[in-house]
């Protein structure tokens, strides 16, 4: 930097913009402009048919509807999870914390193993729910747990910084004016946490939506009912169906980009009115 007297760590403006232009290229933008190559050999009609067929609205359903169900769930035991780790102090408290990020850690397969496993029929928790004839394993309940274990330690990574450098003079100043807890919670400590709460769901549903590996065990895979949209993509590269898989992985691209979209404009309108109010 001129006039700062030290020589720069990084390299110049130039250079580091097209060392990272290049790497997003490669990385992100050409794999992406790929699957839009790929479909652009087709004709609308037969676009139209292959990411509007029957079975593949069913896979989008399972998809999009889990994931967002998941989503929602970590956003509220994420938050309960990661005020835990920060609030109070127990025995084992650098366990818990490590183990939070163990879905980052551990292979899918493995994962969807583990859980099916365990919530099978014949699992360790299916079992106490089949008299009840409730059936988690093989179904949308399943492809739901699943979810949510992958996809915890985003809500909790993103929103345990925030916790930790929130003054907690503010909130002794409230309880001292006479606020309850739920009060002070509500209007104190929640809107300082809704930035990244918001941000662990998006980052939460992205994962799920094109999650794969933890699924698959668990979902049972059963068209029409339990499977999922990833699922349907390598069945169709299997059957070598290129622009068929690529058609749907383009939908399931737009659709992603939208909600994210949409989540990124909320939060940055919530952020606003924070600082302007």
């Amino acid at each position: 930097m001129k006039g700062s007297g030290k020589a720069s760590v990084l390299p110049g403006f130039g250079l580091s913009l097209g060392f990272t232009v290049l790497y997003l290229s490669l990385i992100v933008i050409i794999p992406l402009a790929s699957v839009l190559i790929k479909t652009a050999g087709m004709s609308f009609s037969e676009f139209w048919a292959a990411v509007t067929n029957a079975r593949v609205l069913a896979a989008y359903k399972i998809s999009f509807l889990t994931a967002l169900l998941a989503a929602a769930v970590n956003v509220v035991f994420g938050l309960l999870v990661a005020w835990v780790l920060v609030r109070y102090r127990f025995p084992g408290k650098r366990l818990v914390d490590s183990i939070v990020d163990l879905p980052f850690a551990l292979p899918t397969a493995v994962a969807g193993i583990a859980l099916t496993s365990i919530y099978a029929p014949t699992g360790w928790i299916g079992s106490l729910f089949e008299p009840l004839g409730i059936k988690i394993a093989y179904t949308p309940i399943g492809i739901t747990i699943a979810l949510i274990f992958i996809g915890l330690p985003f809500v909790v990574r993103t929103v345990q910084p925030v916790l930790q450098d929130l003054d907690q003079d503010v909130e002794e100043a409230a309880v001292m004016l006479g606020a309850y807890r739920w009060r002070t919670f509500r209007k104190v400590i929640l809107p300082e946490l809704a930035a990244p709460l918001m941000t662990g769901f998006a980052l939460a549903f992205a994962r799920g939506i094109g999650e794969y590996g933890s699924v698959v065990f668990i979902s049972g895979n059963m068209p029409m009912k339990t499977e999922i949209a990833p699922l349907l993509i390598m069945t169709k590269l299997e059957q070598f169906d290129y622009e068929g898989a690529t058609a749907i992985a383009l939908v399931m691209l737009i659709i992603s980009f939208a909600l994210l979209l949409v989540i990124n404009y909320m939060q940055w309108r919530y952020s606003r009115r924070l600082k302007t109010g």
